[in-house]
């Protein structure tokens, strides 16, 4: 059976996202926004374009597309959608999905084609009254994926036209009422501004719909804490580990509380051996640890926790990581590609504002045109390798290839975070 989403909404004015629709003066950060939906347990964004020129629109574009390099979850882009390419420029940005407004005349047409060129799945319709479902019944659910409904009293008239799912509007955090909207088989999904307030527990939520028999895309253990093996105090060892860098930030302990907590609630929660309390890691000083995964260890006595930290900062020092104090240290060659090009990158960076005359200074001195045509002459390099015998040389031209393309990379401010982030959606 397919779960229930709960789905949060960005409005989007000047590449920063308003704290409320109808108040443009209000605005947060919108890669941080996204963020803190993106770790909270959110199935799914709405990232809507409130763009009033071409100018703003492409502003949002950019921005959009930063925020899905940024995140992990499904974003649906909506908003200034006049023609095809508006719709195509929403899926370059990196978006999953695209809801049109079937307040508009033309969207009709435009469902069609949209459909036609980029699949049903990916195009949704959001809509405040019946008409653009009566008048599209005998097409549209060759052509849209899912409706939108801004209006809870449509439900009844929508489905005695069509059995298109939906996801439906609840401004309210009621319960009762949530659970009973998603008890029907035509609903996917809610989104309203409950959802959107920071001290909605939306991993809460889902365990509270869960026990009452929705399907949520929660954390489903497929072990018991009864699997685990307790040190003599009746704790686990955890260690916590950054999910993205593999960073290690601390160790700490659960009991069976602390485990079961963990897992319902979406946020790391350990078992303080000093206070003999539970304790939700960040409850005082923000830095929570959202959870990405729990593994056992073989011998089924230590987890290891891959966790978001908000951030930045697991220390009670206020360092990044609990570990700093070193004992001993070997120098050794490093092997982790992502380190690597990291490391390369810090020190073509470093040399470039250095007083020295190195290479990366002189290259830099004859700016952004020289840059690019040293890149375009390693490219020749590797092609006249790639068609020669041998590996050694295309490795030695490939390798010389990137180390200059980092030069364009440091030039414009794009960090390897972003390559790779913009590589794992490929």
């Amino acid at each position: 059976m397919e779960h229930k989403s709960i789905i949060a909404t960005i409005y989007i004015r000047n590449g920063r996202a308003l704290l409320h629709k109808d108040d443009p003066d209000q605005t947060v950060d919108l890669i941080e926004l996204a963020r803190s939906y993106n770790d909270s347990g959110v199935d799914k964004i709405f990232l809507v374009d409130l763009s009033n020129d071409e100018s703003e629109h492409m502003t949002n574009l950019i921005a959009i597309r930063n925020v899905n390099r940024n995140i992990d979850i499904k974003t649906c882009g909506s908003g200034n959608i006049k023609r095809e390419d508006d719709i195509k420029l929403f899926f370059f940005a990196g978006c999953t999905e695209v809801a049109l407004n079937g307040g508009k005349p033309e969207t009709i047409e435009l469902v069609k084609k949209a459909a036609a060129r980029f699949g049903k799945d990916k195009i949704l319709v959001s809509v405040d009254t019946v008409n653009f479902a009566f008048k599209t019944r005998d097409f549209i659910n060759d052509c849209v994926h899912e409706l939108v409904l801004m209006n809870p009293d449509l439900v009844k008239g929508l489905e005695n036209i069509t059995d298109i799912p939906y996801i439906l509007k609840q401004d309210d955090y009621d319960l009762d009422r949530i659970t009973g909207l998603l008890e029907s088989e035509c609903i996917r999904g809610i989104y309203g501004s409950f959802i959107n307030e920071d001290d909605t527990d939306i991993m809460q939520l889902k365990s509270d719909l869960a026990d009452r028999g929705i399907v949520m895309d929660n954390f489903n253990p497929k072990l018991q804490w009864k699997d685990l093996k307790v040190n003599s105090d009746g704790l686990v060892p955890v260690i916590a580990q950054d999910y993205q860098t593999g960073q290690v930030y601390m160790l700490a302990y659960m009991n069976e509380e602390a485990f079961n907590t963990t897992i319902r609630l979406g946020k790391m929660t350990y078992w303080s051996r000093s206070r003999q309390e539970l304790w939700t890691k960040g409850l005082t000083s923000g830095h929570i640890q959202y959870v990405k995964s729990l593994t056992a260890d073989c011998d089924y006595d230590t987890i290891l926790a891959k966790i978001s930290q908000v951030g930045g900062i697991a220390c009670h020092t206020g360092s990044p990581s609990c570990f700093f104090n070193e004992i001993i240290k070997k120098e050794y060659i490093e092997r982790s590609p992502l380190r690597i090009f990291e490391n390369t990158y810090n020190l073509i960076k470093e040399q470039k504002e250095s007083e020295g005359e190195t290479y990366a200074r002189q290259l830099f001195k004859g700016g952004i045109d020289e840059v690019l045509k040293k890149i375009g002459e390693e490219a020749a390099e590797v092609i006249i390798a790639g068609k020669n015998n041998g590996d050694t040389e295309a490795i030695y031209e490939i390798t010389d290839l990137i180390y200059h393309l980092m030069f364009l990379m440091i030039d414009k401010g794009i960090s390897w975070e972003e390559i790779t982030r913009e590589l794992s959606q490929r």
